[in-house]
């Protein structure tokens, strides 16, 4: 009986309801340390990952038993009850509905983890709207405005 043997690159993107800025730098370390917990516990390899105050970037070798929704839940609700158990933010946390993902070749790992890995910088250039607008359209992705992410500011009160 032969073997089965497949290889697979996702990058998974999704953000924080209402778009509040609550993932706080004092923690961001410990929440990216944790979904890599949950990516690896359901036999997928993190690459990268990169969390900004309001949404948060993930590159996997994805492992094809799995289907990428229930992935995705599995990483939005367990890292949105261990958010609330430790109490990071006074805030109601919670990840929006949807998300992107977005696969690529062996060849576009290296350029794709960086690319998550220096979110940060990449951001002082350009917003995450723009970005993720930007990742649909060069995919060739059809999308309406109203069903993306809720692009608002934070009201300071919650940082």
């Amino acid at each position: 009986m032969g073997d089965t043997y497949s290889q697979a690159f996702f990058h998974l993107v999704f953000a924080v309801q209402n778009r509040y800025a609550i993932i706080h730098q004092v923690w961001k370390q410990d929440l990216e340390k944790y979904i890599t917990g949950i990516v690896q516990n359901n036999g997928h390899k993190l690459i990268a990952i990169g969390a900004m105050p309001d949404h948060i970037h993930i590159l996997i070798g994805y492992n094809l038993n799995q289907s990428v929704p229930a992935l995705v839940e599995k990483i939005k609700t367990s890292s949105n009850n261990w958010i609330k158990d430790r109490k990071f933010t006074k805030a109601k946390f919670n990840w929006q509905n949807g998300y992107g993902a977005f696969s690529y070749s062996r060849s576009q790992i290296d350029s794709v983890a960086r690319y998550v890995l220096n979110q940060e910088e990449h951001h002082s250039k350009k917003t995450f709207k723009e970005e993720y607008v930007e990742t649909l359209q060069k995919f060739k992705i059809d999308y309406k405005d109203e069903y993306l992410f809720d692009f608002i500011n934070e009201p300071d009160e919650l940082r």
